[in-house]
């Protein structure tokens, strides 16, 4: 969407958007599970030390929320059904909406798989009419609602998407604007009010000195003296919060913004004691890393592996890689090499697989390192094609041995 708005345009309203999915991961299992549409669901790992990555609108009327231990979310509501989670297919879902965000303007800076900045000072319309537009698009293409908030600057932005949201409530999402608006020079007085609690970098430390020294609102952080402030929360932090307080915001939307890495990572029921039982997980989150890497156009050099043992010690193993791969052989082969060096008779709680040093794949001389994953190439792009069409689920990773294909592969699920 080309064009550009008047000066008088531009002085009314913020060209900021913060665009934000209402619930991702569970509305997108809702939308391949129909019959769970108004239940109380999460995604996430149901056992014992399972934690809950989104919830519904219902769940969420009992108190569950993301990051919260699955136990405590049954607790609170004992009907909850969970879901594993697909990052594949959110993957997918989530490139499909930033395309469609990239439709009304270049300038869109993703934050994570549901939620992104956008910066329409060069689009035709109004930035609450391009907000309204978005969800529409959104909500038709994909069946996911979103929120918009609308601001002068990125702060401001995120906070009015929060305020755009409907309520949870047991029989779902109640009201919600839908599109929030803060507009240009009433920022100090919309934010006057607020709790201190609402400015990014506000955690459980930081409240509890801002409450030791009198403060609780936005609008009394905004007046305290920054030398008092400073003494209290150090220089560079009073800086970040006096700044916010004050509306003063000068991040730019930066778009197209690499990732700088690609993981995924498992947390087991029960410990596991040894290299066989892990390294199978390390074949299935390494087909998952490579998938996402080629999905994106991208492939990397180093590659690490995170293992948490029962006691929540954690560690982490790297190798970098002559040139960069895309390749889930590749990737478990040499997660695989990483796992041996690791004692894990002491019981694995967690272990993950990821990938550093992206690069888009270049033509480069091969090493006999190398040929073994050149060999892979097609397989890889005939799995891509096939959940493509099919779906994630449509073919899943076999084993992996150390050397490569002999003992590795794809089946197709019964």
């Amino acid at each position: 969407m080309g064009g550009s708005r008047s000066d008088s345009e531009q002085t009314r309203s913020g060209s900021i958007l913060h665009v934000d999915m209402d619930a991702f991961f569970v509305s997108v299992e809702q939308l391949r599970r129909p019959e769970l549409k108004g239940l109380p669901v999460a995604v996430g790992g149901p056992g014992s030390r399972g934690v809950v990555a989104s919830a519904s609108y219902e769940a969420r009327a009992f108190g569950v929320h993301s990051a919260m231990p699955a136990v405590r979310a049954r607790r609170l509501c004992p009907e909850i059904v969970f879901l594993p989670g697909d990052h594949q297919l959110y993957q997918e879902v989530s490139e499909r909406i930033m395309a469609i965000l990239r439709s009304f303007t270049p300038l869109v800076e993703p934050l994570s798989l549901d939620e992104a900045f956008l910066d329409v000072s060069g689009a035709r319309g109004s930035p609450v009419e391009i907000g309204h537009s978005i969800r529409r698009q959104v909500r038709d293409d994909e069946g996911i609602n979103c929120a918009v908030g609308v601001a002068a600057v990125k702060f401001l932005a995120k906070l009015g998407s929060k305020l755009a949201k409907p309520e949870p409530t047991p029989q779902g999402p109640s009201g919600g604007v839908g599109v929030f608006e803060v507009p240009v020079g009433e920022e100090r007085a919309f934010l006057s009010p607020r709790p201190v609690g609402d400015i990014w970098g506000v955690g459980p430390a930081t409240l509890a000195r801002l409450d030791g020294i009198g403060i609780s609102t936005i609008g009394e952080l905004a007046e305290f003296p920054f030398e008092r402030l400073a003494a209290v929360v150090g220089n560079a932090h009073g800086k970040h919060l006096h700044d916010l307080a004050n509306a003063v915001d000068p991040r730019p939307v930066i778009p197209n913004t690499a990732p700088k890495s690609m993981s995924r990572e498992q947390t087991f029921p029960r410990d596991l004691h040894t290299h066989e039982e892990l390294g199978a997980v390390l074949v299935a989150l390494s087909d998952s890393v490579a998938s996402r890497l080629r999905s994106s156009e991208l492939a990397g050099r180093t590659v690490t592996l995170k293992v948490r043992f029962g006691d929540f010690t954690t560690i982490t193993r790297s190798h970098t890689l002559a040139g960069p791969v895309d390749s889930g052989v590749v990737l478990a082969r040499e997660a695989k090499r990483l796992l041996e060096e690791v004692d894990v008779a002491a019981g694995v709680r967690l272990i993950g697989v990821g990938v550093s040093e992206l690069e888009e794949p270049g033509q480069r001389q091969l090493s006999l390192e190398d040929v073994q994953a050149t060999s892979w190439h097609d397989v890889d792009r005939a799995v891509d094609r096939i959940r493509g069409r099919f779906g994630s689920e449509a073919i899943q990773t076999g084993g992996a041995s150390d050397t490569g294909p002999r003992g590795g592969g794809w089946i197709r699920p019964n």
